[in-house]
């Protein structure tokens, strides 16, 4: 769970380092004084687009820090960082958004720089943020297989793989197939290219590794000096009258006269003539090494015009001989394929329909899961609508009608990306009245609680870490407000919930309240965050409830909220 959120210069925030708790954290405050803006900085902690704009007028960058506390070896997140090379230790994780007031945006996880695309792996595996536009998202059908396939995603997980291994693969064939079959002319000049580049490549008559043992040899022959005399200098110090060997024979020779003697003399004894004879045999090597080096400097010059060449040939067909030889074995591929063009394209189109029948087979397979989680789906999305007052809703996921006759005729057409699927959120919200799509019958406060209900369901099959709900109560009232105040609270039960809200049913709720306000200081406003006691919480929620007159009567139906949020919590 996030426990620990730093922001520093991030829009009308100075400085704020906010604590949070497990279970449900409620922001409240006057519009304007900043709730958003926190989330809005826990979404770009997360990964979120970055822009100038959230840059504090007057200072040189944004700073926003957060501290994850994990529970258990088992959470996602830990793959994550094994994925990208990241240690997690001490079951924490602190992720690090920076963004400069020239635009530039630095992401840190665990004090290492990471890119903005890994650092929204790792928040999307952390925090859920729900916000009104994300209700909005429920209006696009597009939306709604992506939703499906959040409710059991482990039990797709290896066909989905599958699926879009040989999806990629037949979109490759495919590709190919394009290529070799259209555009005579841009093939015939294709044809040509080729052929020159691997005649000049032919010409070349290139050995592996050519480039790196012409280097080794070029750098011998220019320090030719530097080596023999090195060389020489090795050799002299060795061997002769008053040298390294004949000192080490006398050592060697004084030992073994008395090696009879004493077990640690003859021990040692050994030990100096192996290490003689090793120095004696290195002194051979270096004369006989030494006698074979003749400096040629020929030889020299023709290393260097081969490496010319071959430097040459490097900055048009990769950067080392062995990449060019590569090169050079596609080139030959590419030449032979164009040549028999309609061997290969009939080729390609049996590698095609093979590979099209084997990803139907898995798409088959992922429609049938799909299946079977929207009737699983459906009937959880119909037990949360009720606990929300919509008792009479019926809810359904409609799954585009594909005749067999359809698959044989199109199934080129009907394969995607995720399958074969194409599936319609509907819903009727009250008796007798016909399924519809979503943005034909639901309202905003009804979308807001069909999300709610996808997002408690979600939260309990994914394990997610932390729930952000940004004012997902606009449009509800009374028995309503206060049904979804109870189902934020059922779902705070499994994971972390921050929410801010409105609504005084759903703050009552809270495990903890923060107040958002604004502040002005030296003609400068900023944000405080402040947690309020039990006494203070009264007072909120009166203004909450009346607006900013407090009465008597606001504060004892604030009261009369808490107790029965007491009570609610007791029970469940």
């Amino acid at each position: 769970m996030l426990t620990e959120l730093s922001i520093r210069d991030f829009a009308i925030i100075d400085q704020i380092s906010i604590t949070f708790h497990e279970g449900l954290t409620v922001l409240t405050g006057e519009t304007g004084a900043g709730k958003s803006i926190i989330i809005d900085a826990v979404q770009l902690l997360a990964g979120g687009r970055g822009s100038v704009e959230f840059v504090r007028h007057g200072s040189k960058k944004a700073e926003i820090e957060g501290l994850f506390i994990l529970e258990g070896k088992n959470h996602p997140i830990y793959q994550v960082g094994k994925n990208f090379g990241i240690e997690i230790s001490d079951d924490q994780v602190v992720l690090e958004r920076t963004i400069t007031a020239n635009g530039k945006s630095i992401c840190r996880v665990n004090s290492k720089l990471v890119t903005l695309g890994i650092l929204r792996e790792f928040g999307k595996t952390l925090i859920d943020i729900h916000s009104q536009h994300e209700t909005q998202s429920l209006m696009d059908p597009e939306s709604h297989l992506e939703l499906l396939d959040l409710y059991d995603p482990e039990a797709m997980k290896q066909t989905k793989t599958e699926y879009s291994d040989l999806y990629d693969r037949l979109g490759t064939l495919k590709a190919r197939y394009k290529d070799l079959s259209e555009n005579e002319q841009e093939m015939a000049h294709r044809l040509d290219l080729l052929e020159f580049q691997l005649k000049e490549l032919e010409q070349a008559n290139l050995e592996p590794n050519e480039d790196e043992v012409l280097e080794e040899e070029r750098s011998s022959l220019a320090n030719f000096e530097k080596i023999y005399t090195a060389l020489q200098d090795a050799y002299n110090a060795l061997y002769g009258e008053q040298k390294g060997l004949e000192w080490v024979n006398s050592a060697r020779n004084a030992l073994d006269m008395s090696s009879d003697y004493d077990a640690f003399i003859k021990e040692k004894s050994e030990e100096i003539s192996n290490h003689y004879y090793a120095l004696e045999e290195l002194t051979y090597s270096l004369r006989n090494y030494s006698e074979s080096q003749h400096y040629n400097p020929e030889r020299l010059n023709e290393v260097e015009a081969r490496l010319n060449e071959i430097n040459r040939l490097k900055k048009k067909y990769g950067p080392t001989v062995n990449d060019i030889l590569d090169y050079m074995a596609k080139i030959e591929e590419e030449i032979e394929e164009i040549t028999n063009k309609d061997s290969h394209l009939a080729k390609l189109a049996d590698q095609i329909e093979e590979v099209e029948k084997d990803a139907y087979l898995e798409a088959q397979q992922l429609h049938d899961i799909r299946v079977k989680n929207a009737k699983a789906l459906e009937a959880e999305i119909k037990n949360e609508l009720k606990d929300l007052y919509l008792e009479k809703a019926t809810f359904s996921i409609s799954f585009q009608h594909i005749t067999d006759n359809d698959l044989e005729v199109n199934q080129r057409e009907k394969l995607h990306k995720n399958g074969f699927d194409k599936i319609r959120f509907l819903i009727s919200t009250n008796a007798g009245e016909p399924l519809k799509d979503l943005h034909k019958v639901a309202s905003g406060g009804e979308l807001s609680r069909i999300m709610l209900a996808l997002k408690k369901i979600f939260a309990k099959h994914q394990g997610v870490t932390s729930v952000i709900f940004d004012e997902v109560d606009t449009g509800v009232s009374g028995r309503v407000a206060q049904a979804i105040a109870e189902k934020i609270y059922q779902l705070s039960s499994s994971s972390q919930v921050l929410c801010i809200t409105h609504l005084p049913q759903v703050a009552a709720m809270a495990d903890t309240h923060k107040l958002i306000e604004k502040a002005e200081s030296n003609n400068r406003t900023s944000t405080k965050v402040e947690e309020l006691t039990s006494k203070e919480q009264v007072v909120e929620l009166s203004r909450m409830i009346t607006g900013t007159q407090l009465t008597e009567t606001a504060k004892e139906h604030a009261k009369e909220l808490l107790e029965l949020a007491v009570t609610f919590k007791s029970i469940n």
